[in-house]
């Protein structure tokens, strides 16, 4: 069952989000498990030594900040479409750029983190 939660998140996707919005990296990598995977861009980062220096350079390194735009709980699974902005070289992408960030839970902590730029598909 999908239900909307865009105004109720799990605590730990929204302190993922102000930690984010707030530029603060102990903060952000506090909501993630020691073995935690994140993948953007088709690129694995495994366990927090690799998930760090991901976020220090592309979320922190590049004043990443995060508008929900839609939230849905999955089964226990978390989507949350949101509207990037940061200091990012923004050729070529869109305005704004709205990204999908497919979020699984255990507890209080994330354990995935899959960021994709999805393309909407139109129907006829």
């Amino acid at each position: 069952m999908t239900t909307d939660i865009t105004h109720n998140l799990p605590k730990v996707v929204a302190d993922h989000i102000a930690a984010c919005n707030a530029h603060d990296a102990e903060a952000w990598m506090a909501t993630f498990a020691p073995d935690a995977m994140l993948n953007d861009i088709q690129r694995e980062f495994i366990g927090t030594d690799a998930i760090r220096d991901f976020g220090d350079k592309e979320i922190f390194g590049d004043n990443v900040t995060m508008a929900v735009q839609r939230a849905w709980d999955r089964h226990g699974d978390v989507t949350v479409h949101a509207k990037l902005d940061g200091t990012y070289a923004k050729t070529g992408l869109p305005d704004p750029l709205i990204l999908s960030f497919y979020f699984s839970l255990r507890g209080d902590q994330i354990t995935q983190l899959i960021i994709v730029h999805n393309k909407t598909k139109v129907r006829s």
